[in-house]
């Protein structure tokens, strides 16, 4: 087994390695963080499906949902294994290290590493649900971001861009030099054009989402009571051109508005629910990459300190909607809202009050920059609190094996 000793390399915020023990030591906190439930007891818990478990929201789902709800079920995500040159991706140990606490935890998780666009990874989950997990599933949660999908039927290849809608957008973006010194610049982005909203729509809209649902139905794999939620963002006025009323935007409108269609076909066939979750902001590698957020998420910190609610937290509360252990509450759009902490108008003020202010010589002052450094290099494995990063450590982890679930009761507790 190789190791090495590893050192973050990047390029902005993209990292060209991860560290395997970080990322472990990342997924161990998250558990830790996440608040026990009563109602987590011995035995089969309910059969759910992740897709996008690897990273950001989608790993916070994962985790909350083996500690508040007890899940047992599928997880999918596509990362790469490591080679002679690289580590594999953040994603892939942090699933390594999801599985092993699943295993601790006494709770039956799969792992499929595989395109969930796919025809064939659907497939793969189907024959899992019905030889492994009893033929129906309980839940699904869908967090999904991508730059591109191919249509299996058409195959059609979709790519989705970052762009305002009807004209340029000018605003304020946060980059650090090699050195970490941070620069606070402004930047253009040109308007959408051609079929550009479309593309984006087509890859990061509901049109998956629904086939996922239309497909397991198809098998009769969807038990009575079936819930789904796909995970959302709204945000702030100070991002709005580019993100909510931008391409993206118009992708989560066509979500939200396949979960309202889901809602009442699911209502109607299974007595079953689709909802979707709007979280709040977190640093994660999806929104690392639109302009203007790295400022605003590190303005964010600045304003709330620890008050900002990590992932985590916020899905331990969509799990607890979801299986009834909390009240259910959506907004007027039939929307579970996880972002109020985010949007409330103290919070909102004096963020827009920082962001007017925001200047390369002011922004130490305003946002907490060492917080939004450490959590982009957390993505990675890197700055993690408990980790030895000058000793060597083994890189060629596993994938976790598709093997025979441990019986209930000689896997030990579902709560670690």
């Amino acid at each position: 087994m190789s190791k090495r000793v590893l050192t973050p390399r990047n390029r902005g915020f993209l990292f060209l390695d991860s560290h395997p023990a970080g990322c472990e030591r990342l997924v161990a906190d998250m558990w830790q963080a996440c608040p026990d439930s009563a109602d987590v007891r011995e035995g089969a818990g309910p059969v759910a499906l992740i897709i996008g478990s690897s990273a950001g929201y989608g790993l916070a789902a994962t985790v909350a949902g083996l500690k508040r709800a007890g899940i047992r079920g599928i997880m999918v995500s596509v990362e790469k294994a490591p080679t002679e040159r690289r580590t594999a991706t953040a994603g892939w140990y942090r699933t390594a290290a999801t599985a092993d606490i699943a295993r601790t935890a006494g709770r039956d998780l799969a792992f499929l590493n595989g395109d969930a666009f796919s025809d064939e990874v659907k497939n793969q989950v189907a024959g899992l649900i019905e030889r492994r997990f009893g033929g129906k599933l309980d839940y699904l949660v869908y967090s999904v971001a991508a730059p591109r999908r191919t249509d299996p039927v058409t195959g059609i290849t979709y790519a989705s861009v970052l762009k305002p809608i009807g004209q340029a957008n000018h605003t304020k973006t946060l980059v650090f030099d090699d050195q970490g010194v941070p620069e606070v610049r402004a930047v253009e982005a040109a308007p959408a054009e051609d079929d550009d909203v479309e593309q984006t729509v087509a890859v990061m809209g509901g049109t998956d989402w629904e086939r996922w649902i239309t497909f397991l139905a198809g098998r009769d794999l969807l038990g009575d009571g079936f819930a789904t939620a796909a995970l959302s963002y709204i945000g702030s006025p100070l991002t709005a051109a580019i993100y909510r009323q931008g391409t993206i935007g118009a992708a989560k409108a066509h979500l939200e508005a396949t979960a309202r269609a889901l809602n009442e076909r699911l209502a109607k066939t299974v007595g079953g629910r689709a909802v979707t979750s709007v979280n709040g902001a977190a640093v994660t590698q999806s929104s690392t990459a639109v302009p203007g957020i790295a400022l605003y998420t590190g303005l964010l910190r600045g304003v709330l300190g620890e008050r900002l609610v990590p992932p985590v937290h916020q899905l331990a509360v969509l799990w607890d909607q979801l299986t009834g252990a909390a009240p259910l509450t959506l907004d007027d759009d039939g929307r579970i809202r996880l972002d109020a902490w985010e949007l409330a108008d103290d919070v909102q003020a004096a963020v827009a009050e920082r962001w007017e202010a925001a200047t390369t010589d002011t922004i130490a002052d305003l946002a907490d920059l060492v917080w939004f450094r450490a959590e982009v290099q957390r993505l990675y494995g890197f700055s993690v609190p408990g980790v030895d990063y000058a000793a060597a450590v083994a890189t060629d982890i596993a994938w976790p094996a598709l093997h025979a679930p441990t019986p209930m009761g000689c896997g030990g507790s579902q709560r670690a």
